[in-house]
């Protein structure tokens, strides 16, 4: 079951048979010979190597193996119905033939909990489609207000992007980024453009987006199920008109929401740094959890500059970088016990 363009390293593999062989082992002796309590879930998994690096961590798998879960590594060699059994599998693999592969597995095997339905997640694999699913919502209330930028897609022909953006009505600068997102480096590139003249070297396909002043914090809303947890992040500061009068050219930047940018330790005027409030943040997860079909994802919003609940979705993440969230064991763990308990609430009664 090797996927087409899989990149194959014999270390990782070699490394990863080890961790497998070891948890089925382990999972098996105490199965086989009835030591208690037994395993309360067992997790198949297929992550890409970077993703198994930076989310099974030492202390989440040391955490999760005393509450009775076991992470089994999926063989990609083999037929995923031979494996298991799963009570839970945790993919994030791209590509057609993976996503044919868990789509048939979780239309057989109904009784396992798939994160998440490929054909959910396919739906954030471009911006295009993954903003609409918030253009869509309605997320005003007393607790602020939840927009979009306004945008325009561009799929070819780089020397129309200056008509196009005229067409639309968007005002300059703004922010170029690739339209689909792959896991890649370059599906996260991101550019700024300050003139019309300029737009033409961009590289379709792509979106624009109005670029929205807000005071150069970023707010990542990491979801994990029914749990929400905000951290803050050091984003592209203010451009004041002035500003926009001597700049020209197009300019790319790092990808700015990193771990390291972290920006809730620094001394910020409490206007920028205060975070949404929460209850429009439930709001927010609660559509969009039923809107998008998907329990593990973040959002990337900012806060217009000068305003106080005026909220600009700028991004969402399939299975983002959970081990960069502060206390992401605990949630994650407690979140796969609550499978189980909702499991046990939909079985009848004897």
């Amino acid at each position: 079951m090797r996927l087409k363009g899989e990149i194959h390293n014999p270390c990782c593999d070699e490394e990863e048979e080890k961790v497998a062989e070891e948890n089925g082992r382990e999972l098996n002796s105490i199965v086989g010979v009835g030591i208690s309590p037994p395993p309360k879930l067992v997790v198949g998994y297929a992550l890409t190597s970077k993703k198994k690096k930076s989310f099974l961590q030492p202390k989440l798998l040391g955490l999760a193996r005393n509450m009775g879960i076991f992470f089994i590594a999926i063989d990609l060699n083999r037929p995923l119905s031979d494996q298991g059994p799963f009570d839970v599998v945790l993919h994030k693999l791209a590509g057609k033939e993976w996503s044919e592969i868990i789509e048939d597995y979780r239309q057989k095997h109904p009784e396992v909990t798939v994160l998440d339905p490929p054909n959910a997640v396919q739906h954030l694999h471009s911006r295009q489609s993954m903003l609409q699913g918030v253009a869509d919502l309605n997320l005003s209330d007393c607790h602020g207000r939840v927009v979009v930028p306004k945008q325009l897609i561009v799929t070819k022909d780089p020397l129309s992007i200056p008509n196009e953006v005229d067409k639309a009505g968007l005002k300059l600068p703004l922010v170029a980024k690739p339209l689909l997102v792959d896991g890649s480096a370059k599906s996260h590139e991101l550019f700024l453009a300050y003139d019309q003249c300029s737009l033409s070297e961009l590289e379709p396909p792509l979106v624009l987006q109005e670029f929205v002043n807000h005071g150069g914090v970023l707010f990542k809303v990491y979801i994990v199920g029914e749990a929400i947890k905000v951290v803050r992040r050091f984003s592209l500061p203010n451009i004041s008109k002035r500003e926009l009068e001597k700049l020209a050219g197009v300019f790319r930047f790092p990808r700015v929401s990193c771990a390291a940018a972290s920006a809730d330790d620094a001394d910020l005027d409490p206007s920028i740094a205060e975070l949404p409030e929460r209850p429009l943040l439930e709001n927010l997860a609660r559509q969009l959890r039923q809107r998008l079909g998907l329990r593990l994802f973040n959002v990337d919003m900012i806060r217009e500059h000068g305003t106080k609940d005026v909220f600009y979705v700028i991004d969402i993440n399939y299975f983002p970088g959970y081990g960069k969230m502060p206390d992401y064991e605990h949630i994650f763990t407690d979140f796969l016990l609550s499978l189980v308990q909702s499991k046990h609430k939909k079985r009848p009664a004897t």
